[in-house]
């Protein structure tokens, strides 16, 4: 039996909707400038870009309903995303096949350190302290593909306390979920318990603390996020 020097972290979890089964987190990918109108506001040309990842940690995944604002930055900015999670992976998968690794989907958001990572692009420096901070991806219940298929459309929008600031579809995505599943499986082992970030509508914008965020993907669930 295998000895620790101190007692491993907890495994990440996030719950299931209408189950007492919670789903256990590998790693998290997200995919950068998914949605044209999207990489246009971030000074982008959607038209040139092959697709690129960056990377969260496991537990900056938070299904509290809470989002801390974090220290050292003054510019935190929401994103809305819908989320794909894993039943099984590989490496090198046919697109024809990506859909059947795909446990279920969720309703997140990849809150980003905009001060911060704009600072590291300036220095052509990683991300990571602009996006894999604590509790940086709100997320809501995954749905499984047995309730809900593989949603390819439907409205994803984001209220900041109650007005409209994000509302795009599905649809705009740049590279589908298959895509993503198949190109990104091309540079690592995708396996069970990965959760993929799809990419955010234009729309993009800057949270203060007492905010109220409701973020809604079509044909899932709209989640509440209060910032603390």
């Amino acid at each position: 039996m295998t000895s620790f020097a101190f007692s491993p972290s907890p495994i990440i979890a996030l719950p299931i909707a209408d189950s007492k089964k919670m789903f256990p987190v590998r790693r998290v990918y997200c995919i950068g400038r998914n949605y044209a109108a999207h990489a246009i506001e971030m000074g982008h040309n959607p038209n040139k870009e092959t697709p690129f990842f960056f990377q969260k940690n496991s537990n900056n995944l938070d299904p509290s309903g809470e989002f801390l604002y974090p220290t050292e930055s003054s510019e935190v900015h929401f994103e809305a995303e819908m989320a794909v999670c894993l039943k099984a992976g590989g490496t090198n998968i046919p697109e024809n096949d990506a859909l059947d690794t795909v446990f279920g989907y969720a309703v997140s958001l990849d809150m980003t350190r905009r001060d911060l990572q704009a600072a590291q692009k300036n220095l052509g420096r990683p991300w990571e302290i602009g996006k894999a901070f604590e509790r940086s991806a709100p997320i809501g219940k995954i749905y499984t593909t047995k309730q809900v298929g593989h949603p390819n459309s439907g409205a994803i929008v984001l209220k900041l306390n109650g007005q409209i600031k994000q509302s795009g579809d599905l649809t705009q995505m740049i590279w589908k979920t298959p895509e993503i599943i198949s190109y990104l499986s091309k540079y690592f082992m995708l396996a069970a318990g990965d959760v993929i970030l799809t990419g955010t509508p234009a729309g993009v914008g800057e949270v203060q603390k007492n905010d109220v965020l409701e973020v809604s993907v079509q044909g899932l669930e709209t989640i509440t996020v209060n910032v603390l």
